[in-house]
């Protein structure tokens, strides 16, 4: 492998001979002396060539560089506080074009959909670089908790013979002689866990909405990041599992780059405290009515403005990014949602709404199973494609609960970003399906 300082690393070193490799971003020729900015995965740097008799052949090199070719460099690093970027230059004793790149089809001014055209090249960008590190940092604060805390985690398949949420937006494909669908959530799989006896469990993976949203928060494909606990009282023991996973990943991301984010996004990302606040669907409704804005779905959900309007009166009042919305009615939830006793219009379940958007539903399940076929022929479902499932609950399952979020729209949000195609490595929607 080839051995090479990192750029961020050069600031340790003392002054004298390095080797640094990465890609080209601007080239300055001038007549007597010329200037590179070279950029890897960690940061950028200044290489310097004074032009002479002795540097022509590296003079000539320089001066057909094309934006974005990678180069190997050899020479000598000195630390000068003159140098706007990072205090510090490399004088280049040798230079190797490892690969030459044409003229960039994308601009700083390029459009969204142009960008993810050329994705590869759009993520060449810092900001671009850093959504990801801050995705890296949230998933390994999340996992090392559940580690810590004796979660199991899971891969459960993406192929399944059955829908695991309903019948609408679910994707399906040829399976030889029969017809099978990709997995809308590890619902059903995450549920069967618990009948294990396997207690704790989590998962980071892929689901797929056959949703023909346009919108800056919907994907055909996402990553959704799962947990489920057994022996629970009610839809609190999960939030309460949520809300200390989401504060460890963020005070991680506040450690780790909390700067960079200042720098790049302009945002003081704050570590949330606990416990996040918790208001009832009913609650919320009386709340954004008295804002001025009333609620017209028929079903009784909340719309996306009412999701803004609860989040900006739990910040000026409370001072919080985060809010549970409890007590869901049972008629916007899935058949699995537990009802409390006494209480069938509601469920024990919640959305967390962040920064004005919902990034996650949790719930306590239902695990008795006649109140589950029940529930099931209410929401008007067919129980006979649902009997491996109720398989689980007639052989033994204890009270359990737990959540679904997608990642992406964690980040989106947490970097004051507009849309998911930003937080999204390869996006996929109605109409793209490429890179």
């Amino acid at each position: 492998m080839t051995q090479r300082t990192l750029i961020n690393d050069l600031a340790s070193l003392p002054d004298g001979p390095v080797k640094v490799a990465g890609w080209v971003e601007t080239v300055r020729d001038q007549k007597r002396v010329q200037f590179v900015i070279l950029r890897d995965e960690s940061g950028a740097a200044q290489l310097v060539n004074p032009v002479n008799e002795e540097t022509a052949e590296t003079a000539a090199q320089i001066s057909a560089l094309m934006h974005g070719s990678f180069i190997t460099v050899e020479g000598d690093l000195k630390a000068d506080e003159r140098v706007k970027l990072g205090g510090l230059e490399v004088k280049v004793r040798s230079l190797t074009v490892e690969s030459v790149a044409k003229d960039s089809p994308i601009a700083d001014d390029s459009s969204i959909d142009k960008r993810l055209d050329w994705r590869f090249l759009d993520l060449r960008r810092p900001e671009a670089q850093l959504i990801f590190r801050v995705q890296t940092t949230i998933e390994h604060a999340m996992r090392q908790h559940w580690v810590d805390e004796g979660f199991i985690e899971l891969h459960t398949p993406k192929l399944m013979a059955t829908a695991s949420e309903s019948r609408a937006e679910l994707f399906e494909v040829p399976y030889f002689e029969t017809t099978a669908y990709l997995a809308q959530s590890p619902q059903l799989f995450k549920q069967m866990a618990q009948s294990a006896g396997f207690g704790k469990i989590f998962e980071v993976g892929p689901a797929f909405r056959a949703d023909p949203s346009f919108t800056s928060r919907h994907a055909t494909e996402f990553t959704s990041v799962d947990s489920e606990i057994s022996w629970i009282d009610s839809h609190e023991d999960v939030m309460q599992l949520h809300e200390t996973l989401l504060t460890k990943a963020v005070a991680a991301v506040v450690e780790r780059h909390g700067a960079a984010i200042k720098e790049h996004f302009d945002i003081d990302l704050q570590v949330p405290t606990m416990p996040f606040p918790r208001i009832t669907h009913a609650e919320v409704k009386a709340i954004v009515e008295a804002r001025g804005h009333t609620i017209e779905r028929a079903d009784g959900d909340l719309d996306p403005e009412a999701e803004r309007q609860i989040s900006q009166h739990v910040k000026d009042e409370l001072g919080h990014d985060f809010v549970f919305v409890t007590e869901y009615p049972a008629g916007v939830r899935p058949f699995y949602h537990l009802r409390p006793e006494g209480r069938p219009e509601v469920t024990n379940s919640y959305d967390l709404i962040y920064n004005g958007v919902e990034i996650s539903t949790g719930a306590q399940r239902e695990h008795r199973v006649d109140v589950l076929e029940a529930q099931i022929a209410e929401k008007g479902m067919d129980a006979v494609e649902l009997e491996e499932y109720l398989d689980f609950f007639r052989y033994g399952v204890p009270p359990h609960g737990g959540f679904g979020m997608g990642l992406a729209r964690v980040v989106m949000l947490m970097l004051g970003l507009g849309s998911i195609r930003e937080t999204t490595f390869l996006f996929r929607g109605p109409n793209r399906l490429t890179p």
